[in-house]
């Protein structure tokens, strides 16, 4: 059985196992928030996603990751759309989220009906990666 929940204090050291890009003082943000979602199959965790406000009003999920061991099985999908709907319920019309281009993530989220709409080129020393390419979608 699949459960998708807000994510927990006692959840750090799961989320930790697959975040490694999250100070922690935005994981105890990202609990007392409701910023987090924690997916679990048959009571094991083995997904999260991860969100914040963009311009402080547009939803924008800043990760989602799934356990190896369960990816291309439709567990992304799943907590994608639980996120969307939160969404939706709590009043938002326009969602975001972003990947570099150089990564498949991009026609994952395409299938779900996100469409590119812009980029941006990190070339600072120590910083520098692929260009980040960012996808909306309305709801």
């Amino acid at each position: 059985m699949t459960e998708i929940r807000y994510v927990k204090s006692e959840d750090k050291e799961f989320w930790y196992g697959l975040d490694k890009h999250l100070p922690e003082r935005e994981f105890i943000n990202k609990v007392g928030n409701k910023r987090g979602y924690i997916l679990l199959d048959d009571n094991k965790p083995i997904g999260l996603l991860r969100y914040n406000l963009f311009w402080d009003n547009t939803p924008f999920c800043t990760m989602l990751f799934i356990d190896r061991n369960y990816q291309r099985k439709g567990y992304g999908k799943k907590l994608m759309e639980h996120w969307e709907n939160d969404m939706k319920l709590q009043g938002y019309g326009m969602l975001l989220t972003s990947t570099q281009v150089d990564e498949e993530a991009q026609h994952f989220y395409r299938k779900l009906g996100y469409k590119d709409c812009g980029g941006f080129i990190i070339d600072v020393p120590e910083y520098e990666q692929p260009m980040e390419m960012f996808l909306i979608k309305g709801i």
